[in-house]
Parts: C-alpha cells; sequence; structure tokens
C-alpha cells in the first residue's frame, strides 16, 4: 500500500477509534486526540488531572479499542522495583526462574504515579527507553507496541515524590485533563447511573499500529517546519539569545532536544490523522503544548505572579 493511500486509511481508522471511545468517555476531546497521537508516535503519555475525570478509565478504553494487552500498576509508597519488573525466584529444581512482572504487556497504566518513591520510578526509565529491563543482570526485550499511560493527581501533594525531570522527559505529552462542561456532565451522570454498560470494539490489532508508527516517521517534513520547531523549543532557554524576555524574567530552565524531536513527530501525526501528508507549522503549533509543559521549569517570581507554563508557551506561539 502506497504511503498516501495509508494516511487516507489512517484518517478513517481514527475517526472510527474516536467514536468507539465516545461511546465511554464522554467530552474530554483534546485528552483522547493526545493519548492517541502518542500512540501512533510510539510515545508515553502523562495524564494529570483532578480524581474522578475518568484518566483510569480512558486508559482502559483505549487499550480495549486498541486489542493491546493492557496492565494496571498502582503506584503507592511501598511499591518496589521488583513489583514492577518481576523477580527471579528458586524453582523445585534449585534453578533461578524469572517471574515476568506488570511490566510486560502493552499499555502500562502508571495510576499515581508520583506516589512512588525514586528508586521505584527508575524502575520505568528503561523500559520507556529502551523498551527492555534488566532484571538480576539478565536482559528482557518488550513486546512491541508499549506504552507508558501514567496518571497524576496535581492537588495532593502530601506523601508524592515530584517526578525527576529525566523521568518527566520520556514522556511525549503531558495531558491535562479539565472538568467536563454542564452538558457532558450531565450525559456522564446519566449513562454511569443506569444499567447499561457501554462496550467498546477493537479497532486495531498491534501489527496494525506498529504499522501506522512506521508510516508516522517515513511522513517527509520540509526544512522550515524542522527550523520552526528546534526555534520555538530554542526560544524556551532562558540562557539563549533568542529567549525573549518572559522566558527570561519566568523560567529556569528549558526544554532540551528531545522536545524538538517530539514536536517533529508529534506534528507528523497531526498531520496524518487530518488527511495531510506533510506537517506544516500549525501543525507543530497543534501540538506544543502538551510537550513542552513538562519541560520547561519556572522560577518563583512567575509562582507569584500566577504566570502559567502554558501563558509563557502561548506567547512563544
Amino acid at each position: 500500500m502506497s504511503d498516501v493511500k495509508a494516511v487516507d486509511d489512517l484518517v478513517l481508522k481514527y475517526k472510527s477509534l474516536k467514536s468507539e471511545i465516545g461511546k465511554v468517555i464522554i467530552g474530554q476531546q483534546e485528552a483522547v486526540s493526545f493519548t492517541l497521537l502518542s500512540i501512533f508516535c510510539g510515545g508515553h503519555s502523562l495524564l494529570i488531572g483532578v480524581p474522578g475525570l475518568a484518566k483510569t478509565l480512558l486508559v482502559n478504553t483505549v487499550s480495549d479499542v486498541l486489542g493491546l494487552k493492557f496492565n494496571r500498576i498502582q503506584f503507592t509508597p511501598d511499591l518496589m522495583p521488583s513489583d514492577i519488573l518481576g523477580s527471579e525466584i528458586l524453582d523445585q529444581n534449585r534453578q533461578f526462574k524469572f517471574i515476568k512482572g506488570p511490566i510486560f504487556s502493552n499499555i502500562i497504566l502508571a495510576d499515581e504515579i508520583n506516589r512512588t518513591p525514586p528508586k521505584t520510578q527508575a524502575a520505568l526509565l528503561e523500559a520507556m527507553q529502551e523498551r527492555s529491563v534488566t532484571v538480576s543482570g539478565n536482559h528482557y526485550k518488550l513486546e512491541l507496541p508499549f506504552f507508558v499511560l501514567a496518571t497524576q493527581n496535581p492537588i495532593e501533594q502530601e506523601g508524592t515524590y515530584p517526578l525527576p525531570e529525566a523521568q518527566l522527559d520520556r514522556f511525549m505529552f503531558s495531558i491535562n485533563l479539565e472538568y467536563p462542561t454542564f452538558k457532558e456532565e450531565v450525559e456522564v451522570v446519566k449513562s454511569t447511573t443506569s444499567a447499561i454498560a457501554q462496550t467498546v470494539d477493537g479497532i486495531l490489532s498491534a501489527d496494525q499500529i506498529i504499522a501506522i508508527q512506521k508510516l508516522i516517521r517515513r511522513i517527509p517534513v520540509t526544512d522550515n517546519v524542522i527550523e520552526y520547531a528546534v526555534s520555538l523549543v530554542g526560544k524556551t532557554r532562558p540562557k539563549s539569545d533568542a529567549a525573549t524576555e518572559m522566558v527570561k524574567s519566568y523560567l529556569d530552565w528549558g526544554a532540551g532536544p528531545r522536545a524538538s524531536q517530539n514536536l517533529i513527530l508529534g506534528a507528523k501525526a497531526h498531520a496524518a490523522i487530518n488527511g495531510k501528508y506533510s506537517p506544516d507549522i500549525e501543525d507543530v503549533k497543534a501540538v506544543a503544548i502538551p510537550i513542552l509543559s513538562h519541560r520547561i521549569v519556572k522560577n518563583y517570581k512567575a509562582e507569584a505572579e500566577g504566570i502559567t507554563i502554558a501563558d509563557i508557551i502561548n506567547s512563544l506561539l
């Protein structure tokens, strides 16, 4: 199949994915779109929202629609790396045998990822970056496709361990879930308090998702779009010559090169789902906020004056 035909095909698949997910998830259009985009790009996503906004349900529904193996790991302060990766035990023949942990799945829901200490958070790093894990010196490959969709509650900071910058950088998107509108909330209450449970059909298979990821990488990009993405990321760095006054005043740190890579990948996927065969600057802008927001660090002045990360990114766009 030619790439042009494959992109046309992807537009139709994306529409059916959205309508299937819409049977269970009411509203949250942006969150659903970015979650699907990160999967098409082979990236991981961090879902941030207060309790009750269907973060877990969203991940569950996405895994059903994509026909993938799904595991949920509830992150707690006493969770150990071996609870995620697996461990070696002695079998009846006095031989060490590796028992695989929940990480050996296609979609991992890392629920409330900031509730666990850094040592356990770090157990995810290798899996997210290399798609493999090392236990007792032995190397195990993870089955592809592999995604970590992590959730975080922004309110409660008691007993939490903020994710280190290195780990945050591994997430392609940071997706904020907003409260539903009045109309959406009425729909949510109707659908969740009746006896009828909505079910969804599987639309894609693991092989089709891998084919989509390869297609996204093959989509051509013009130099001016790449230069726009790189210069946008450069402007977020307070010490750079390109930095604006706002960035110099309110940011401690800017985004690294991984942000530029993700902007281009995200723009390619955004173009493809909208039926375009090559991304333009508008596609880069469309994915800029969820890609940059968790990679730049505000200073105390920004906190004091109530300046948000989104305000700073919007000023650059």
